[in-house]
């Protein structure tokens, strides 16, 4: 679902009542609440307060602990850029400063025009095809600047005049 489309109030509402304890299934709320909105936003933070007595700062602290909760909304387009070891050796790290340079993002950023989010994984498990990029979970195999670029392409990005 697309977040400008969602009332948070209800989504909130309607995710908490599927779990008896809401202290216990805080970290199932909070991925469903993501897999709704795309991440946490701070209305549903407060949503989910309001609905459960756990604060919003408490809520907070406990996803920040994990990894896969994000709290900006993504891109229409996810690009991850694995960093598993076999990437790693093959210089994923200059992909990724590369497509940083390119979008005109840092890592964990999305784009002004909100069509790209830019993600550092740890494993892609493609080991065998390094380095690895996926955008919107297709995985692209050998990736190389140029390569980055095609790619890209492929998904309507079309870099502006005066960028390096």
């Amino acid at each position: 679902m697309a977040a400008a489309t969602v009332d948070t109030e209800t989504l909130v509402k309607d995710v908490v009542a599927r779990y008896a304890d809401a202290r216990a299934g805080l970290i199932p709320i909070l991925q469903d609440i993501q897999a709704a909105l795309g991440y946490i936003s701070p209305q549903a933070l407060r949503a989910l307060e309001r609905e459960t007595g756990i604060s919003a700062n408490e809520a907070y602290g406990v996803a920040t602990f994990y990894t896969q909760f994000r709290f900006t909304a993504p891109g229409k387009h996810r690009i991850q850029v694995c960093n598993g070891t076999a990437c790693h050796v093959r210089a994923a790290a200059r992909i990724t400063e590369e497509l940083c340079r390119y979008l005109g993002v840092a890592v964990g950023g999305t784009t002004p025009d909100g069509e790209f989010s830019l993600e550092r994984v740890a494993c892609l498990g493609c080991c065998a095809l390094s380095p690895v990029l996926t955008v919107d979970g297709k995985v692209y195999a050998g990736v190389t600047p140029k390569k980055m670029q095609r790619i890209l392409k492929e998904y309507g990005f079309e870099r502006k005049a005066g960028k390096s």
